[in-house]
């Protein structure tokens, strides 16, 4: 008997509205990850993206706790001699919360093409609209 592998045919993809308003970032961020990955789907395969698309609103609501407000910085090179930037994530929740949550779950996802394909399939927005009405997505409740 042959182990059975998904086609690309045969993943039907769903769509899941989140909403993060007063969700742990890091919870929320391991949660979206194992939908990205495919965990939740019967027809998981390690080296397939049989995951599905979130769509996160309320960025802007989530809860940091403990002191990573004022003490997590981001840093990012430029390629340049002396080109280290820093920000603060007090600061980066205030210009843009979006970029904290891609942050988490792209960390969260695997670090090679597969990962960076099931990145490709998050949305995040600040306010609790999003262009995605046409898709029909599911609302997802993390308790």
């Amino acid at each position: 008997m042959s182990t059975y592998f998904p086609k690309e045919g045969d993943i039907t993809r769903k769509w899941f509205v989140v909403d993060a308003t007063g969700l742990p970032l890091g919870r929320l961020a391991s949660r979206v990850a194992r939908i990205l990955i495919g965990k939740e789907n019967p027809k998981y395969t390690p080296f397939i993206d049989t995951g599905d698309h979130v769509v996160i609103i309320n960025a802007e609501k989530i809860k940091i706790t403990g002191m990573k407000a004022d003490q997590k910085v981001y840093h990012r090179y430029t390629g340049y001699p002396g080109g280290l930037r820093s920000e603060e994530m007090k600061k980066r929740m205030v210009r843009k919360p979006e970029l904290v949550i891609e942050d988490a779950v792209s960390r969260m996802l695997p670090k090679n093409k597969l990962g960076k394909q099931m990145f490709t399939k998050l949305k995040v927005y600040r306010g609790d609209k999003h262009p995605h009405e046409a898709q029909k997505p599911e609302a997802k409740v993390f308790a």
